[in-house]
């Protein structure tokens, strides 16, 4: 058998039978590699196996051009994950289509989209001395949904959906509402009882701070699968944001009480949820 060359490889296998090039093609392990490739080769021209060189260049598809995504492409699917609830992650833009859609109410009446007057978020429903208790409770939930502004409300809804993010895939959309309007509660019930000589609140970083709260005591019991260096930069930035809002609320026109006890309101509906919260791993470091 000459396969010095591949023309003489050739030339002795187009004389053989095909089933002698079947078994060298099917056991061309066993023989040196030209050997295997002419037999493979004949058969292929005899028609008796595809080209699968030819195959596999057919069912390559042809790469496509590459075109550079516009602004549109890339804010339309981040607006949609604010707004559009899904059923894994319900809640959050529920809340969020709330307040913005309560703002809107009021703007489209005549209210000033970045100034409001007090006059005009008492009519809307702000948490207000002397009217939410005893006359008016339900002012202590509605008060969460009215904001002084637009930059008032684009502030707490950053911080309603950053925190979001975070939590309702872990703790589930009933227990992050149940978190957040608790937790507002609290902090308009402890705004009323602090200032005593009136006051007229509005917004919804009472509740934020509960779920800041939340946030907190499930990284500390190691709810949120996190390794220790990452466990502990989050444990960080939350503390960090909660001290520097508080801090800051000491020199501004911001509700400090409302913070706290929606901070404390938090932690206290975090301790049953670690009852009901399942870690998704054991190997919490």
């Amino acid at each position: 058998m000459d396969v010095s060359t591949p023309e003489a490889a050739a030339a002795h296998f187009a004389e053989r039978p095909d089933a002698e090039l079947l078994y060298l093609a099917r056991h061309a392990s066993r023989y040196p590699p030209a050997v295997g490739a002419a037999a493979v080769a004949e058969l292929q021209r005899r028609g008796l196996v595809p080209d699968t060189t030819a195959l596999a260049i057919a069912e390559v598809p042809a790469p496509a051009e590459a075109t550079p995504e516009t602004w549109g492409q890339v804010l339309l699917p981040v607006l949609r994950s604010l707004f559009w609830p899904t059923r894994q992650y319900w809640a959050v833009p529920l809340l969020l289509n709330l307040n913005f859609l309560v703002w809107l109410a009021m703007t489209l009446s005549g209210v000033s989209a970045t100034a409001p007057t007090g006059h005009e978020l008492v009519r809307w429903g702000s948490n207000v001395s002397g009217l939410t208790w005893p006359h008016q409770p339900w002012r202590l939930l509605t008060s969460l949904f009215v904001h002084a502004g637009l930059t008032h409300l684009l502030l707490n809804a950053a911080s309603l959906w950053l925190l979001g993010v975070l939590l309702e895939a872990r703790t589930g959309g009933r227990r992050l509402l149940a978190a957040y309007l608790l937790s507002g509660l609290a902090a308009s019930a402890a705004t009323l009882w602090y200032h005593s000589g009136g006051v007229n609140s509005t917004g919804a970083s009472g509740a934020i701070f509960g779920l800041y709260g939340l946030l907190l005591m499930l990284l500390l019991s190691k709810k949120i699968v996190l390794d220790k260096w990452d466990r502990r930069g989050m444990l960080g930035l939350v503390l960090y944001l909660v001290l520097s809002n508080l801090i800051s609320g000491l020199t501004g026109n911001i509700d400090n009480i409302a913070h706290l006890g929606g901070l404390l309101m938090g932690l206290l509906v975090a301790l049953p949820m670690q009852l009901t919260i399942t870690s998704s791993s054991k190997n919490n470091k």
